[in-house]
């Protein structure tokens, strides 16, 4: 596999030549929403130059329109290796979709019937299912975590089905920790018990290369945004599952789960992401992937393996590097022989300093990260971490270097090294 010529694919992203007090920033905040390439941002206002109409119309723009909004749904089919363009679904963001197809989902359901949760989810794969279960009178069971090592309990998740579950939603990876969770197995067991799965892959998507049918789930939910793309949901539903749902919509809407006019400016954008995606497989993809043959799914799978191979050793420097800061405490999975188990998202506290404090030293120091709990409230409350604050969350992406992760650590070692020697006003 060719090694990425990071500053090639650095120059593509503008945000990256931000500055603060003469030095270039770093950009550690991917998780929330990564920077995109020139090329989606060109796609997006190239739509309002060139075709900018809405759907259905017998003139040149609106036909530009609609063809390429078969185009992206084709484009984000292959990015998961569905079927078919039509089991994806667009929405204004992961989030907004689920409650969406919730409603339809638990429509099917009878009183008293069962959904799993997990405690390591984003809330937007737990509150759905919360509130439609409220609605329909459902009971709601939540598989617990390992607090150790921030991983799933599969005993726990095996004790929560029973002959009334109908549907298992949990997350590919954990947007906090970054815990890569055995989605396959967990879809094996769900299907065992006679339930639908419910996946979402938003923290993953990112990270690795998804494959739908591989795993053999119902639903997958992800957010274009968080793949070096504009801010657009993409939902996955097989077609014999997605058939057999009724649909909350207008009469005459185009389709049945994707309601109002959508952002084809969004479209645009997504079908540029997948277009640098694609160019990254066939430049650094492995040979065993074909990555030249032409076809969209081959190109995207070298791709993203190409972009796990880079961003492995990263997070192993990140991990050998916070472990060795006195005061510091790596939340999840901090094994170094465990990388594969995990994404190069770090979940951390430092002793005396609370996250918003030492989230705000880094700002000062033109390095951005998040604090707080970032929806994941069921993890964070689950370590005893809500009331201080919960987090320092620091994630690496296929654009970060080296040097990056080597500034963000002797930053932090001068943040625990302040602590240590007593309390000093910090930036607020």
């Amino acid at each position: 596999m060719p090694a990425f010529d990071v500053a090639a694919i650095r120059a593509q992203f503008p945000a990256l030549r931000r500055q603060q007090d003469g030095r270039p920033v770093v950009f550690l905040d991917g998780p929330g929403g990564t920077q995109v390439p020139d090329r989606v941002i060109d796609a997006v206002a190239g739509y309002y130059r060139t075709m900018n109409a809405n759907s259905g119309g017998s003139f040149v723009t609106s036909r530009a329109s609609d063809s390429m909004a078969e185009s992206a749904h084709a484009a984000v089919a292959a990015f998961l290796g569905a079927g078919d363009p039509s089991e994806v679904k667009f929405g204004y963001n992961m989030t907004t979709l689920t409650f969406h197809v919730s409603r339809a989902i638990a429509a099917t359901f009878a009183a008293g019937d069962e959904i799993v949760v997990t405690t390591l989810d984003h809330e937007a794969n737990v509150s759905p299912w919360r509130a439609i279960a409220a609605d329909r009178g459902l009971v709601v069971r939540t598989v617990d975590i390992h607090p150790e090592d921030g991983t799933l309990d599969l005993d726990s998740l095996q004790a929560a089905l029973g002959d009334r579950t109908r549907l298992v939603a949990f997350g590919y990876a954990s947007n906090a920790l970054g815990t890569i969770n055995p989605v396959a197995e967990i879809v094996r067991r769900a299907h065992a018990a006679g339930a639908l799965s419910y996946v979402d892959a938003v923290h993953f998507a990112p990270h690795g290369s998804i494959d739908v049918r591989a795993i053999d789930t119902d639903f997958l939910v992800c957010s274009v945004y968080k793949w070096f793309g504009p801010h657009l949901g993409a939902l996955y539903g097989k077609a014999a599952v997605l058939d057999r749902l009724p649909a909350y919509k207008v009469r005459p809407a185009h389709d049945r789960f994707e309601t109002g006019t959508p952002s084809f400016e969004a479209y645009a954008g997504t079908l540029a992401a997948v277009d640098y995606l694609r160019e990254l497989g066939r430049m650094y993809g492995d040979a065993d992937d074909d990555p030249g043959s032409g076809v969209a799914r081959g190109e995207l799978v070298a791709a993203m393996r190409a972009i796990a191979a880079c961003e492995r050793p990263l997070a192993g420097r990140m991990l050998a590097g916070l472990r060795d800061i006195p005061g510091l405490r790596v939340w999840g999975i901090a094994d170094p022989t465990r990388l594969g188990e995990r994404t190069p998202t770090f979940a951390v506290t430092l002793a005396g300093v609370t996250p918003a404090e030492a989230a705000a030293e880094l700002g000062r120091a033109g390095i951005f990260a998040w604090d707080g709990d970032f929806y994941a409230r069921g993890v964070i409350e689950r370590l005893g971490l809500a009331e201080r604050g919960g987090v320092l969350r620091m994630g690496l992406a296929h654009y970060s270097t080296a040097d990056e992760v080597d500034r963000t650590l002797e930053t932090l070692a001068r943040i625990a090294a302040a602590a240590h020697d007593g309390p000093r006003p910090l930036a607020r």
